[in-house]
């Protein structure tokens, strides 16, 4: 069974992920300030670790700063790009602003512990781009494509949700740990670049923009 710590000062938000997390089979044991978080670290290992930021005796980003060898997924009030791009750079392996959908929490739980890896070895493919998580490479209609971090990031995500509707919200949120200096105003033209590459290679429209809401993978 994996084990999750929980450090959360706030008990509602912090029971709700517990009941939540238990319901999907984890064991969960809970921290309510950072020097409780670090003592209890002191004498365990979980498997992954959900971190607020505002915290009582030690901040979230100095209990963030201890922790070594295990994903922390930091979950927290701030908003601001600054406040994600300072604690990805520091470590996290995800970033939930709160208020957060619980099957969205449930679900950057479960990809955070499938392991490195596991993750590492994914190859994904959708009509016929395919995308090797293994050597970093993309083809589209058997071509190579040359893409950068952040248009990588971006066609990673959406394979991985192929079958819904991204938010931009949450497409800024699950690339920001392999490029935490895309921001809301450059994603559209990061799309936009992504797009006419894979148009140019495969002849057609691969991703659609759903108007007010994000982006999707378009089906035939």
């Amino acid at each position: 069974m994996k084990r999750i710590l929980i450090v959360d000062d706030d008990i509602y938000i912090g029971d709700m992920m517990e009941e939540v997390l238990k319901r999907e089979g984890y064991a969960v044991s809970r921290a309510y300030s950072g020097t409780e978080a670090v003592l209890v670290l002191s004498g365990s290992k979980p498997d992954l670790i959900v971190l607020d930021l505002m915290l009582p005796g030690l901040s979230g980003e100095e209990v963030l700063s201890k922790i070594k060898g295990i994903p922390v997924i930091v979950v927290s009030a701030k908003l601001g790009v600054d406040d994600k791009v300072s604690v990805l750079l520091g470590g996290a392996a995800d970033y939930i602003t709160k208020p957060f959908d619980i099957k969205e929490f449930v679900a950057r739980v479960a990809v955070q512990l499938r392991g490195d890896a596991a993750k590492a070895q994914e190859t994904l493919s959708f009509s016929d781009i395919e995308l090797c998580a293994d050597t970093r490479s993309v083809t589209v209609a058997n071509k190579e494509l040359r893409l950068t971090r952040t248009e990588y990031a971006i066609l990673k995500t959406l394979l991985l949700n192929r079958a819904q509707v991204v938010t931009k919200s949450a497409l800024l949120d699950r690339i920001g740990s392999e490029t935490p200096d895309c921001t809301e105003s450059s994603l559209k033209i990061h799309i936009s670049n992504l797009r006419k590459k894979l148009r140019d290679a495969g002849g057609k429209d691969y991703i659609e923009a759903v108007w007010g809401i994000g982006f999707k993978l378009k089906t035939e």
